[in-house]
């Protein structure tokens, strides 16, 4: 039998505190450095990509757009998405974070602007498809790349402070378009053609900063002490062992038979059919149910996305403390199914807004705890085709939301009442087979 003096107990505590106070250190500065340019670069991506919605208060009656064309329009930018996320993602891997995430904002803001140059029903269809074509591998692309700089206990928040730009955009993006369409007639340009230009031109200037400011990975982070490099690269290493010892997933090719990956793929289809059904058409449904001029439209409709961004950190804040995952996805997704359809009941603004309040942090709540599990059991280029692969199937609940909304607006009279039901019963359906995943214990910890 081996005794541990105290002097040795003293040594090994002393060293623990040590590791610990230099991970502490080492994530600050991470974090600090990373996670608010990050969340700059998903704002003007999320804004550009939903800006659509604002810009539809006066392009579809110019433009002569019926619900179902604007519907098919906001949508086909999740087609062009989905066919070229896979792709992308591997090609990141390839050839690194920095120089294909600046191509594809620089390609994405070009196409933005470009938008303000749509005439009808086919250029807005080419456009828009396009725009998700250049957009393709951007979000996958970055929860891969916060993989390879946060240890998974501390991934669900890390990953939720870049989501917040989700709704921040919403509550930025929002007033900023309803402003931006008062330029109408200004120098014979309709308000919805500044919308375009000014807010597709950051994305291309963005897209140059980060080929300067963004390393592709910790050992090349020179802002980083050499003992902080070291001591990240050991844990993350150390991780990734741990990971394929224990499931053995690391090809990309293996990703597209495992029944996990494909039940977390439907869990996300749902959600995000539920946020973009909503974020599409928000402010048309605000201006139907209470007349306001656009600008206080836009700001009205920004509302629940300031709650959605608080729900989101402290969801995941929570998810990590306890280190559970999947009643952190559940929970919500069956609130925000329930008040999505109690919403469909009011024709009254103020109870309306607050059930798509509740809705929206309920559904949004679910990206932190979500986007922290396929790295539990996927690695390397198996991690990077496994989220990219998630996310692909996730973004046909971008095309499938809002155009079942604007279908169902126009053959119920307008009534937002059946798309808000559809949202819901979908919202409860993931959280359904979120228990169902839980149950077959596939990402115990």
């Amino acid at each position: 039998m081996r005794f541990v003096s105290s002097t040795d107990a003293t040594i090994v505590a002393t060293t623990a505190d040590a590791d610990a106070q230099l991970g502490r250190a080492t994530l600050a500065k991470v974090g600090w450095r990373l996670l608010p340019f990050l969340l700059l670069l998903y704002i003007v991506a999320w804004i550009d990509r939903v800006n659509i919605s604002v810009a539809a208060l006066q392009m579809k009656p110019d433009l002569g757009l019926s619900d179902t064309v604007f519907g098919l329009g906001a949508g086909i930018f999740f087609a062009g998405y989905a066919l070229f996320e896979v792709p992308s993602n591997l090609i990141l891997v390839r050839v690194g974070a920095r120089f294909w995430i600046a191509r594809i904002m620089i390609t994405w803001g070009i196409l933005s602007v470009l938008m303000m140059f749509v005439q009808g029903p086919t250029s807005f269809y080419t456009l828009r498809f396009l725009l998700g074509v250049a957009e393709a591998g951007f979000l996958p692309g970055i929860i891969y790349y916060l993989s390879n700089w946060y240890p998974s206990t501390e991934r669900a928040r890390a990953v939720s402070w870049f989501m917040v730009a989700i709704p921040l955009a919403s509550v930025i993006g929002q007033p900023l378009s309803g402003l931006l369409l008062e330029l109408d007639g200004w120098h014979g340009l309709e308000g919805w053609h500044w919308l375009f230009l000014l807010e597709g031109i950051p994305a291309v200037a963005l897209g140059f900063v980060v080929l300067a400011y963004l390393p592709d990975s910790p050992d090349k982070a020179k802002w980083l002490a050499p003992e902080q490099r070291a001591w990240l690269a050991e844990r993350l290493h150390g991780e990734q062992r741990k990971a394929e010892g224990r499931h053995g997933i690391s090809s990309w090719r293996t990703v597209f038979k495992h029944p996990t990956v494909w039940l977390l793929a439907l869990i996300l289809f749902a959600c995000q059919t539920g946020n973009y059904g909503l974020q599409f058409w928000i402010p048309q449904i605000v201006k139907g149910l209470s007349g306001f001029s656009n600008l206080a439209t836009s700001m009205i409709a920004a509302l629940p996305y300031a709650a959605a961004a608080v729900g989101m950190i402290a969801i995941a804040r929570s998810s990590d403390r306890t280190g559970e995952r999947l009643m952190h996805i559940a929970i919500p997704s069956a609130i925000a199914g329930v008040a999505f359809i109690v919403g469909a009941q009011f024709t009254l603004l103020l109870p309306a807004m607050i059930a798509l309040t509740i809705a929206s942090v309920g559904d949004l709540g679910t990206r932190g705890p979500f986007w922290a599990l396929p790295t539990r059991f996927l690695t390397g280029s198996a991690a990077a085709a496994g989220i990219a692969l998630i996310n692909t199937c996730a973004s046909i609940g971008g095309f499938v939301g809002p155009y079942a909304i604007g279908y169902l607006r126009d053959h119920t009279g307008g009534s937002n009442a059946a798309g808000l039901v559809f949202l819901g019963v979908l919202l409860l359906l993931a959280a359904a087979a979120t228990l169902l995943l839980r149950r077959a214990r596939a990402l115990a910890d």
